[in-house]
């Protein structure tokens, strides 16, 4: 894992991830541009993150996290609406369970992946749709490693 200090620096991005691959990683998560980059060049998978990224590089980027704020907004709009909005911590309505997120196509891709991993994403991805599996969002800045 790298943490480049910055929400948008492709450069910095696509420099820790050609890092990881010197490093031995074979899969990189594209949690800023520059990764999917350094992973095409370099003939590795990469997952996609707040978009459908696959179209960055169609023969690696096996799927994507996918953001979708319209539950967020729609909640928002009808507390407002009911006049019963208040203040409070909306990061549900981003998570798969509400559905402001989701997991995109594999864009034909699957044909490349094991049968058995295919089946594990779609048990937890089902899990957690039904609130039966949940990971803790730990927000803290990770140690340097620089």
């Amino acid at each position: 894992m790298s943490f480049i200090n910055s929400w948008f620096d492709p450069a910095a991005a696509k420099e820790a991830a050609l890092a990881q691959i010197d490093s031995g990683a074979d899969v990189l998560f594209a949690e800023r541009f520059g990764v999917i980059e350094a992973a095409a060049e370099n003939g590795l998978w990469a997952f996609g993150n707040m978009s459908d990224q696959n179209a960055l590089a169609p023969e690696y980027v096996v799927s994507s996290a996918v953001w979708n704020m319209e539950p967020t907004v729609d909640y928002l709009i009808n507390q407002v609406a009911a006049g019963t909005f208040t203040a409070q911590d909306l990061k549900d309505f981003s998570m798969v369970g509400k559905g402001g997120a989701s997991l995109a196509p594999y864009h034909g891709l699957e044909s490349q992946l094991p049968a058995d991993l295919l089946e594990r994403v779609a048990t937890v991805y089902e899990q957690i749709q039904m609130g039966m599996f949940r990971v803790d969002i730990d927000e803290a800045v990770p140690d340097p490693v620089n």
